[in-house]
């Protein structure tokens, strides 16, 4: 246990949907159990789903501190052998980043359908595990973050830099996640609607995985000119091209008038997968991804499924597993796709208000809060 914390942090803490986020100080917990670890943060995402959740579209309980893609430095151990999920040793100092989820290893999702991320009983930092008790501090748009023992924690190598973890967020997890689901083939042609963080992450995963051709249907323009750094053959943009009959005869042409073998919704909004379902080919594949927070209900016709033959998958989250593939994929394609650039704005804990609105707002490329900067 470090002797060096402060008695207490700020914190951006939400006490109401649609309510601005108020700064609270919160004290530090004094002893920590074996395995736990107290982080002090460097940097926070003020990811989209940070927005659905201000805006009440998921079911959360209040108050929270917001900010589930963290890193941070150890500033205090339960135990000095204490070691992250891949069994490497930690120390005060040692610069981190986390899975926000913690699951009871118990349930039937976690032992028999090896489901954890649907897990019962599941926890999430910054998303589902509310602040009002001790040890309080359990989201990332704070000063410190505590973290429980049965957190997967992973130990960061020098050469690959926060700004690379946090630009891809809980995003490329989820990517990774859900196109293990896919189990794609080499130069199957693949279509991503939405060309924001997830998109973007789902984009560099398919152009690994050998897609070809692969099409991005978004906006606005620049994050569909940075979606042509990331590799993609063809954009869409769905403010110069309204007409979704219009986007359906674009993929046709570009696919060889069959449709995309994979679709993959990264927009987080009903319509998309109305129009998503006849952009595959028939025997495709449709994965969604962008619907973390409940936006509503779409009429959907099934008889696409059957007539298509479709395969309509969803993932939900990550676990660590796919943080591992994450990390690595980040620290050795960094030149390839540059996360660390999408940051483009930095907010202090007293302007968390304002990045909310503005990555609302889409005026952001990566939003960050930067609590002791």
């Amino acid at each position: 246990m470090s002797t060096s914390l402060p008695a207490s942090c700020s914190c951006a803490v939400m006490t109401g949907f649609n309510q601005p986020l108020e700064t609270r100080s919160f004290p530090l917990p004094r002893e920590l159990k074996p395995g736990e670890l107290i982080i002090k943060v460097e940097l926070a995402g003020v990811c989209g789903t940070d927005v659905h959740l201000h805006k009440g579209e998921l079911k959360i309980p209040l108050p929270l501190i917001l900010g589930h893609e963290t890193t941070g430095r150890v500033a205090a151990m339960g135990a000095s052998d204490t070691k992250d999920w891949l069994g490497r040793p930690l120390a005060i100092g040692d610069r981190v980043s986390f899975t926000v989820g913690r699951t009871c290893k118990t349930c039937r999702y976690c032992r028999v359908y090896r489901l954890p991320s649907r897990c019962l009983n599941r926890k999430a930092y910054g998303v589902s595990t509310p602040c009002g008790e001790a040890p309080h501090l359990l989201g990332g748009y704070g000063q410190y973050h505590f973290l429980y023992a049965d957190t997967a924690v992973f130990r960061l190598p020098d050469d690959l830099p926060s700004e690379a973890v946090v630009g891809a967020g809980c995003s490329l997890v989820t990517a990774v996640h859900g196109f293990e689901k896919l189990q794609m083939q080499w130069a199957e042609s693949v279509l991503i609607q939405g060309s924001g963080p997830v998109g973007l992450a789902s984009l560099a995963i398919a152009k690994e995985a050998g897609a070809r051709p692969l099409i991005v249907i978004g906006g606005p323009r620049d994050r569909l000119e940075r979606c042509q750094r990331f590799g993609a053959d063809l954009t869409i943009d769905i403010d110069e091209v309204r007409d979704p009959a219009v986007r359906r005869k674009m993929v046709l042409d570009a696919t060889g008038g069959l449709g995309a073998d994979v679709v993959v919704e990264c927009v987080g909004h009903p319509q998309a997968v109305v129009e998503g379902w006849e952009l595959a080919r028939d025997g495709g594949k449709y994965l969604v991804l962008g619907h973390y927070g409940d936006a509503g209900p779409a009429m959907l016709n099934p008889h696409l499924i059957t007539r298509k033959e479709l395969t309509v998958l969803g993932a939900w989250g990550s676990e660590p597993q796919h943080w591992t593939i994450a990390l690595e994929f980040l620290r050795t394609r960094r030149s390839d796709y540059p996360f660390h650039e999408l940051i483009t704005h930095r907010f202090s804990i007293g302007q968390v208000n304002e990045a909310l609105q503005a990555v609302a707002s889409w005026q952001t490329g990566k939003a960050v809060i930067v609590p002791n900067g």
